[in-house]
This record gives C-alpha cells, sequence and structure tokens, in this order.
C-alpha cells in the first residue's frame, strides 16, 4: 500500500510536485499554521516496513535549521545529510546516491543558510582545531576572492556560491547525473533565512 504524506505528495509524485510541497509547507511554517505534519507512533508504524521518503536534503549541521519543522513535514517525509556547511564529501555523495537510487526520492534539495559559521570560518580563513579545517578547505572554492569584502551581502553570496559550489560535486556523481539526464531526478539549491523563516530557491 502506497504511503500518502501530507499535502496527498506520494512515491509516484513528480521532482516539481514534491518541491511545490516543501515549498507550501516551508509557507505554512513562516505563517505559524502548521497541519500538524504526522508525526505519531501511528505514523512511525506506518512506514517502518519499507522508507519511501518524498526527498533528499543536503543541510548544514547548524541547530537553528529543524528541516522537518520548517518545511512541515512529518516522519518518514525526508531523507536528511547533514555536516557542517553542507558540503559534498564522498560519504555525502554516498548517502544521497542511496537517496535518489535506492529510495527513488525525485527531489535532492542543497540548503543553505544565513550565518553560516562554517561559511565564515572560510572568510577569516584562521588555523582550526582538529578536521575543521578539512570544512573549510572545502568551502573555499566559493569564495568570490576578486570581490572579497566584509560586508554582509558578500557573506550571503559566498553562502549561495557554496550551495552551488557542492551541487557541482553533486552533478560529477555519474550515479546522480544519469537520473537527472533520464528525468528521474532534480537538483535545486536554496537558502534559509534565518531571520524570516523563508526557504528560497537559488539554482
Amino acid at each position: 500500500e502506497t504511503i500518502v504524506a501530507l499535502d496527498n505528495l506520494s512515491e509516484n509524485s513528480t521532482p516539481d510536485q514534491v518541491l511545490e510541497g516543501l515549498l507550501e509547507g516551508n509557507k505554512r511554517f513562516i505563517e505559524n499554521r502548521p497541519e500538524a505534519p504526522i508525526q505519531t507512533y501511528i505514523r512511525l508504524k506506518e512506514v517502518s516496513a519499507e522508507p519511501k521518503p518524498l526527498v533528499s536534503i543536503m543541510g548544514c549541521s547548524d541547530s537553528r535549521v529543524p528541516l522537518a519543522v520548517i518545511f512541515d513535514r512529518g516522519i518518514g517525509d525526508l531523507f536528511v545529510v547533514r555536516d557542517a556547511g553542507n558540503i559534498a564529501t564522498p560519504e555525502e555523495i554516498g548517502s544521497l546516491e542511496y537517496g535518489a537510487a535506492v529510495l527513488n526520492t525525485p527531489l535532492l534539495m542543497v540548503l543553505g543558510h544565513e550565518k553560516c559559521g562554517a561559511v565564515k570560518a572560510a572568510l577569516e580563513n584562521k588555523p582550526l582545531p582538529g578536521q575543521i579545517g578539512s570544512i573549510v578547505a572545502a568551502i573555499q572554492p566559493a569564495i568570490d576572492r576578486a570581490n572579497k569584502n566584509d560586508s554582509e551581502e558578500f557573506y550571503i553570496e559566498t553562502i549561495k556560491n557554496n550551495v552551488k559550489l557542492q551541487i557541482e560535486k553533486l552533478n560529477s556523481s555519474p550515479l546522480l547525473h544519469d537520473l537527472v539526464e533520464q528525468g528521474k531526478l532534480k537538483i535545486v539549491g536554496a537558502y534559509y533565512s534565518l531571520k524570516t523563516g523563508e526557504v528560497s530557491i537559488i539554482t
């Protein structure tokens, strides 16, 4: 039996239908009118037999960006991969390949967010302890060196450029690329505003 999630999206939904549903959920969140997404024990039992998520999301680890909440989604709707700076490491790419090729999510979203600490660290380019530097190194190519400045606008632009950079890395995956070419997968980049709660599509 097909599991029907909020707003009647299902495993047969197109990438554009899923994206529209996500953005509608975000609008409900912004307007403080959530439709009680299915987060009950009954729903847990319903999806326990077989996962059929609607979308794969690669997001930042930031605690201020609770993905199920900002999209007004329930248990089983989102296949989420997170790390600081929403960077596409081999492990993240492999996880997203699993979401797209095995779980058949028709949409893959890379979500950056306002005031991202990992991007700020990349802009500052100071020595960092442990393996944090590897995260910063992965973001460095997103910085427009020719126009680098200390403005808030440049900070936001770099966060968005980092999303685009990570999408380029995802598109370098033959598996994901083939799914896109076949029309089975859509990859989009988005930006989350901490001030307003709005998710806007950037690519």
